[in-house]
């Protein structure tokens, strides 16, 4: 048995803010992904979009490690989507000009994400599956995870839920629910051809609503839970033939363009979530909470910012289990708001110092959780940035 101070599972975005989070508080942080590369649905997923750290009328509502991991995408340059108005200062930020978010190498960032995380002392066990829990007085006491050694237990302090399928509250039997609408078959790929690089969405889109009218072409009818190995498998496939024949379709027109990258993982965005102390609704634009652990913005519209309550983070039933990311406690209507990645690095990082502070995560004094994120550089609350 290997004993951590705090296991985050899941190395997508909220992953990847949550152990860095952490480990910067002194904590003894282990990382378990499944893939062999960091990122998620943001690398693996070919997803490389940084969606907005602003709400589009010219304030940055999103920060600390959000705006970390975003500058650290585009190190060595951007593929596309450059805020020059926001990392410049070139032009202005008015609801006519660009948002504040990149499209970025999914490769460059998942291996300077790893050096990151590495330089801050976080272990990462790659190709590592937790398949079950122990838990004891209503806290997980022992993870059982499954890699090439075969199955391992590892003795945990707290635990953060950064799966983005909510699967460590579902083994500990916490609230949870499922996104009932499914997910639409995406077949995301990139290509090459004499003209350069290009990232090839198809299927489900990435576009505001301002700019596609929120119409999009669905490559089929049938819906994905996301959380059914038969199921996944089979939408991997009908993923990888939708990718082919788009590209056999493009080549007609374009008899240079050659497939450079593949997704390597499911598309799905939204698959199951905790029900947490609070739910956060879309209605709730522009409410303050005193128990804010930061904002997001809504990447599909301009002007709606949301404060985070750290209630919607956990459910008192576990008490050393937090979740982040797409796992977080929010109605249908938020849900794919908040999936995405600046909302990912916003309840990454403060899950992982809550659970450098506490494995009691209702009893916390939310009050000294927000003065570490502010020292961290994290905005906590809508009127800070309209002053």
């Amino acid at each position: 048995m290997k004993n951590y101070d705090i296991a985050v599972c899941g190395g997508g975005f909220a992953g990847i803010s949550a152990a860095l989070a952490a480990a910067r508080e002194g904590k003894k942080v282990i990382l378990f992904e499944k893939q062999y590369i960091l990122g998620g649905l943001g690398t693996a997923g070919l997803v490389t979009i940084y969606l907005p750290l602003c709400d589009g009328f010219g304030h940055q509502v999103s920060f600390g490690i959000a705006e970390e991991l975003f500058k650290l995408s585009i190190t060595y340059g951007a593929e596309d989507r450059y805020p020059e108005n926001w990392l410049d200062n070139i032009g202005t930020k008015t609801e006519a000009d660009k948002r504040y978010e990149v499209q970025y190498n999914a490769q460059v960032f998942a291996i300077l994400a790893e050096k990151l995380l590495l330089e801050n002392g976080v272990d990462i066990l790659y190709g590592s599956y937790v398949v079950d829990i122990s838990t004891e007085n209503n806290r997980i006491t022992k993870l059982f995870v499954e890699n090439k050694s075969g199955r391992n237990t590892f003795s945990v302090g707290a635990v953060v839920d950064a799966t983005g399928d909510c699967d460590i509250a579902h083994f500990a039997d916490a609230p949870t629910a499922l996104f009932e609408q499914g997910n639409a078959l995406a077949a995301w790929y990139y290509y090459t051809n004499p003209d350069g690089y290009h990232l090839q969405m198809v299927g489900v889109l990435e576009i505001p609503e301002e700019r596609s009218g929120n119409k999009e072409k669905l490559l089929t009818n049938r819906r994905f839970t996301g959380i059914d190995g038969k199921e996944l498998s089979e939408q991997v496939c009908l993923s990888h033939q939708s990718t082919l024949e788009h590209w056999l379709k493009k080549r007609e027109t374009d008899k240079n363009a050659v497939i450079s990258t593949i997704a390597t993982i499911p598309q799905n965005r939204m698959t199951r979530k905790i029900v947490g102390e609070y739910e956060l609704s879309d209605t709730e634009m522009h409410t303050y909470f005193e128990d804010s652990i930061g904002m997001v913005a809504n990447w599909k519209k301009r002007g709606p910012v949301y404060e985070v309550p750290f209630r919607t983070l956990y459910n008192k039933e576990i008490k050393n289990l937090i979740v982040a990311g797409r796992c977080t406690s929010v109605n249908e209507a938020l849900w794919d708001v908040m999936r995405v990645i600046p909302c990912c690095a916003v309840t990454g990082q403060a899950a992982g110092t809550a659970a450098a502070m506490t494995d009691d995560f209702s009893t916390l004094d939310v009050s000294k959780l927000q003065e570490k994120l502010r020292n961290n550089g994290v905005v906590i609350h809508e009127k800070d940035i309209l002053k």
